[in-house]
Parts: C-alpha cells; sequence; structure tokens
C-alpha cells in the first residue's frame, strides 16, 4: 500500500510544516505565515538575481538597450 508521501510526493520542508501546523489556527496567523513564506521566498529570488547580474557583469546599460530593443 502506498503512503500519503509516495502519492503527494511532498517534500521534506512540506512533511515538516505540515506536522508543525497540524493543529487550528486563527485567521491571522495563517495569514502572518503566508507573509512570512512570501518574504522569506521574496528575499532568496532578489539574493539569485544580484547574484547572477553580478556574476554576469550585468549593468544598467544592458538593461536599457534590453528595454530599447523589445
Amino acid at each position: 500500500m502506498s503512503t500519503v508521501n509516495e502519492l503527494t510526493k511532498l517534500n521534506d520542508v512540506q512533511l515538516m510544516l505540515l506536522k508543525m501546523f497540524n493543529r487550528p489556527l486563527s485567521e491571522q496567523h495563517i495569514i502572518d505565515i503566508r507573509k512570512l513564506l512570501l518574504d522569506y521566498y521574496d528575499k532568496m529570488i532578489f539574493e539569485g538575481v544580484d547574484r547572477v547580474v553580478l556574476e554576469k557583469g550585468i549593468t544598467d546599460k544592458d538593461y536599457e538597450e534590453f528595454l530599447e530593443n523589445t
């Protein structure tokens, strides 16, 4: 018989979050947790973009040229 994890393919973080929040939460707690997670991923995305821009040497001029050609 298949386990829940095999059927849904949840990763370790998803499983941990399900266990952590396996209790009633107020609407405000849900909003706060959602904001916390979104802020975390927002930070990760911007740090990733900044790293790529630095690694590739992308400049403001490159952005301007791209915008002119689209």
